[in-house]
C-alpha cells in the first residue's frame, strides 16, 4: 500500500493509504473501512464507521495537487503529495515544476481602470495586480506566480491591447 501525504489549510499533516479494492485503508496507521457511492462526476456518498457523508469536489488542481471539498456542508482545503513528490523535496528538486513568469500581458483590449500593485512589492499567486475594464465589465487581473513588481509598462487610464504588456517580474 503506497502511502500519501495529505496536508489540510491548518499544515496538519496525515499520512493515507488505500488498499487496492478503494475500500479499505490507512490513516496515520489506524485502519478504517468504507463504502463508497458516486453520486456524480463531483459528489459522493461515504459510509465510515456507521456515518454518513456527504461529499463534493468544488475545485480541483491536478497540476499542483491541491483540493477544495465540501463534507456534510463544511468546506476543506488540502493539498497532496505522493512517494515521488517526497522524493524529489529530498533531492532539493521539488520547486522545477513551477514556471517562471517574467510578464503579465493583458488578456483581452480594454482600459486600465486602478493598478493595485507597486515597483518592488512582492506578491502571491492569484493576488489582485490591477482592474482592466473591457466590454463595460471590470475585470481582476492577478498575478500567474509569486514574485517581485520589477517594473509596470502601463498606467491608470491606458488603453491596452491584448497581449500587451503590463508589468514585468
Amino acid at each position: 500500500m503506497d502511502l500519501i501525504k495529505v496536508i489540510a489549510e491548518n499544515k496538519q499533516e496525515y499520512k493515507i493509504g488505500f488498499d487496492k479494492d478503494l475500500k479499505s485503508g490507512t490513516i496515520d496507521n489506524q485502519s478504517f473501512n468504507w463504502d463508497v457511492s458516486k453520486i456524480n462526476e463531483r459528489t459522493f456518498h461515504v459510509i465510515k464507521n456507521n456515518k454518513s457523508y456527504n461529499i463534493e469536489l468544488l475545485k480541483a488542481n491536478p497540476e499542483e495537487k491541491n483540493f477544495f471539498i465540501k463534507v456534510n456542508g463544511r468546506k476543506f482545503k488540502f493539498a497532496v503529495k505522493d512517494k515521488y513528490d517526497e522524493l524529489l523535496k529530498s533531492l532539493g528538486m521539488d520547486n522545477m515544476a513551477s514556471t517562471k513568469v517574467a510578464n503579465l500581458k493583458a488578456p483581452m483590449p480594454g482600459l486600465v481602470i486602478n493598478i493595485a500593485v507597486e515597483v518592488g512589492q512582492t506578491v502571491q499567486k492569484g493576488d489582485a495586480l490591477l482592474i482592466l475594464e473591457a466590454m463595460k465589465m471590470e475585470n481582476v487581473i492577478k498575478s500567474p506566480t509569486d514574485g517581485v513588481i520589477k517594473s509596470i509598462t502601463v498606467k491608470k487610464g491606458d488603453a491596452v491591447e491584448k497581449n500587451q504588456v503590463l508589468l514585468n517580474f
